[in-house]
């Protein structure tokens, strides 16, 4: 495949990105060095990276990298406090090539007021060192649950979320959702700045959805992806709706994380195998990713 050299313009866009957790243990990549991974994102058609900020010495390297294969490039981040989020905001300024910050704040036991202001706090970091961060929806962290998010949410003046709702389903056992559910998911997704591609059925985090063949999307037959789409092409819209002058790219991450967020079973070799192709999914839902786009 001929990779695409071309200058990215500022207009508007999707850009659909490959998680460099998700490449942990895929058998397409055993033995694969960074750059022959980096080659295999950019060859698949994939936009950019979401990874981790690079260590003092792999930083050129990844400069290189992401130079020559025309790849955007954001990170994730674990902060506890505000100040621990202003040093790594600092250090991703640094390092020069992070388009944005997707953020899992590790405070799963501050709730209220408190919350609300360490939220607060951070977003005021975020644009004094101006570079975008994005609060993850995700178990175990500040937005441990729907409910409390929502209510963070409406409190805050400006949330800028990056929406996994695979956490929500899973974390509430939703097997049906509608109702008030739906009416608190509607309201987290009124605040999308960027979208983690992942599906659960209520039970188990991650699930693997039919493959349609000819890559023919309209084949599929999935009560539970159309359920999801729903959300995403939703999420899109309002981001198109809300997105100032500055914000020119909409990021849908595809984010298929390896065991034990993948499902396994036993081999014969008292190991286990993973269930699902995680690459093929991945491949499938930046299909998806860019046929909703037409939508928007």
């Amino acid at each position: 495949m001929e990779l695409n050299m071309t200058p990215r313009t500022s207009t508007k866009r999707l850009e659909v990105i490959m998680s460099w957790w998700g490449m942990t243990g895929l058998q397409i990549c055993e033995e694969l060095g960074t750059e022959d991974k980096v080659r295999l994102i950019a060859e698949a058609g994939y936009d950019g990276i979401n990874g981790f900020l690079p260590k003092e010495k792999e930083a050129e390297e990844w400069h290189r990298l992401l130079g020559k294969y025309n790849l955007t490039f954001s990170v994730n981040a674990y902060p506890k406090s505000a100040q621990e989020l202003e040093v790594f905001l600092e250090d991703a300024k640094a390092f020069g090539k992070v388009d944005f910050v997707n953020v899992q704040v590790m405070r799963p036991f501050l709730t209220g007021k408190k919350a609300i202001n360490l939220l607060s706090d951070l977003e005021k970091v975020s644009q004094s060192v101006g570079i975008p961060a994005y609060i993850e929806t995700h178990r175990g962290t500040i937005t441990q649950d729907l409910i409390r998010t929502v209510e963070y949410v409406q409190s805050l003046q400006n949330p800028k979320l990056t929406i996994d709702l695979s956490h929500y389903i899973l974390a509430g056992e939703m097997l049906t959702i509608q109702g008030e559910a739906e009416q608190m998911i509607q309201t987290l997704l009124s605040k999308t700045k960027s979208i983690h591609a992942r599906i659960s059925n209520g039970q188990q985090i991650q699930v693997a959805i039919p493959e349609p063949k000819n890559i023919d999307l309209h084949q599929l037959n999935c009560p539970l992806l159309d359920q999801y789409q729903n959300w995403w092409l939703l999420g899109m819209r309002n981001w198109m709706e809300s997105a100032s002058d500055t914000e020119d790219v909409f990021p849908f991450i595809c984010e298929l994380g390896s065991p034990p967020y993948a499902i396994t079973l036993s081999n014969a070799n008292n190991g286990t195998n993973e269930t699902s192709d995680r690459w093929s999914q991945s491949l499938l839902f930046a299909e998806i990713a860019r046929s909703l786009w037409k939508q928007v």
